[in-house]
């Protein structure tokens, strides 16, 4: 299973197609990370996120109880706070960090509200970097605002030699947005396709991040199909093969849903009496019948790792489709 750890709703950026900042939580009432130590071992994947997870002042507790769960930590997180971040990646070493970004400075500072918010974001790569950790690299938020920065942002990731991960604008509770929606869907199609075909041809000189491109280029479309207003290419096992852990300590079957499904509450709860109970049947009844067709890392990664014929059949094809000088087929 994988599971993402919502650590809070503060945050100091100020996302255009993200309100959580809007709606931050107060310090007194987020988890104690003792409560962490629930969350059972052997997980294949565990995130840290928010918010921002920085502005948690335990921040460190949470990473120390978490690394012991899981063969990979990721930190989520916006990149500001360089220092903090460092002294979290220099205590645990074997951490991942994705540091979002909205594509290059003017681009970046603009959409996120936050100034001089890609020098840090690129300094705290760079410091990482430096350090010698090795899964890092940035993520973006896809849209008809930053489509043009799109390959440029991959370019640069290339250059450095780090990762580059990407999402897109969906609408939920979690982002206390209803209202996103790309405009010039075909501008975005036709930049994305390309990506696509970067991503399908990687030149990386690293086999392992060539080929994570290969199965980036799956992701993405996926991401162009939920852009499309289509359905999933894999479908959705939130609940069942991931879940969320709220600010406030509740277990929740995805972070998509209109409104919280909440499985149960780890404040008083053990795992198992929440994972067994008829409150998650419940949300994975729900999930079952959801037609949204969300595409988030959050749940389109473990659904890939549960069918990996798929995205491996896709990829394959679409090679060789490249290497007959054909396009590539979108399904």
């Amino acid at each position: 299973m994988e599971c993402a750890v919502i650590t809070t709703y503060r945050c100091n950026a100020r996302c255009w197609m993200c309100n959580s900042w809007h709606h931050p939580t107060k310090p007194s009432e987020e988890f104690n990370p003792e409560i962490l130590k629930k969350i059972p071992e052997g997980m294949k994947r565990l995130n840290i996120t928010g918010g921002e997870p920085m502005l948690r002042k335990d921040i460190m507790d949470i990473v120390e109880i978490l690394d012991k769960k899981t063969e990979r930590l990721e930190i989520s997180t916006n990149g500001f706070f360089t220092e903090k971040i460092v002294e979290v990646a220099r205590n645990f070493p074997d951490i991942t960090i994705r540091i979002s970004v909205e594509g290059l400075p003017e681009k970046n500072d603009r959409l996120r509200g936050i100034k001089n918010g890609f020098d840090h974001a690129l300094r705290t790569l760079l410091e990482l970097k430096k350090m010698g950790i090795k899964d890092i690299g940035f993520a973006i938020v896809i849209s008809h605002n930053n489509i043009s920065d799109l390959i440029h942002i991959y370019e640069l990731t290339a250059g450095l030699d780090v990762e580059f991960s990407q999402s897109t604008m969906h609408n939920s509770f979690y982002f206390h947005k209803f209202d996103n929606r790309i405009e010039d869907i075909e501008s975005v199609r036709n930049i994305m396709q390309e990506f696509i075909k970067r991503l399908l041809n990687s030149k990386r000189k690293n086999l392992k991040m060539r080929v994570k491109d290969w199965f980036r280029a799956y992701i993405n479309m996926g991401l162009l199909r939920y852009i499309e207003g289509k359905s999933r290419p894999i479908p959705c096992g939130a609940g069942t093969d991931s879940f969320f852990v709220d600010p406030w300590g509740r277990m929740l079957a995805c972070n998509g849903s209109d409104e919280p499904w909440v499985m149960g509450d780890l404040t008083t709860q053990d795992f198992e009496e929440i994972w067994n109970s008829e409150q998650a049947e419940q949300m994975r009844r729900r999930v079952a019948d959801c037609k949204k067709n969300c595409w988030m890392i959050g749940t389109s990664v473990p659904a890939m790792r549960k069918q990996i014929w798929i995205p491996f059949f896709w990829v394959s094809k679409n090679r060789f489709r490249l290497l007959l000088k054909k396009d590539i087929i979108i399904e």
